[in-house]
């Protein structure tokens, strides 16, 4: 009886880590998205900057607020696009160092899975063999 017991908590103790390995796994798909996200607008921004860095100097460059396009300095719109690589580089990085961390959890999380389903089945074993 107290086996049965103890299998059953382990069984109730493997459901809650199996849950919790499930969120990990859906941050870890929500952190992919928003990295892809991050990638694109990064490739994006880069592409711009080696436009600006093709113009000459007194260059009109022009820039979309709302419906409008309004004039902009060719210093300042450089000054902006880098400044948004910068911030994009940094996210990125963010991104990178909380997937790993999470990476980390999953792989504990599926090791101490693992240890309780062979203590199930050890008692489990145990148990036919009574």
């Amino acid at each position: 009886m107290a086996s049965s017991t103890a299998i059953r908590e382990l069984q109730r103790d493997l459901e809650d880590k199996a849950n919790d390995l499930s969120k990990l796994q859906k941050d870890i798909a929500k952190n992919h998205q928003v990295r892809k996200k991050y990638t694109v607008q990064l490739g994006e921004n880069e592409l711009v900057l080696k436009e600006l860095d093709l113009l000459n100097e007194g260059a009109n460059v022009y820039k979309l607020i709302g419906p409008v396009l309004v004039k902009q300095d060719l210093a300042e719109a450089n000054a902006n696009v880098r400044k948004r690589i910068d911030y994009i580089s940094a996210e990125l990085k963010r991104l990178d160092a909380t997937l790993q961390d999470l990476e980390e959890k999953q792989n504990s999380k599926k090791d101490a899975i693992l240890k309780l389903q062979q203590r199930i089945q050890s008692l489990q074993a145990g148990k036919a063999k009574a």
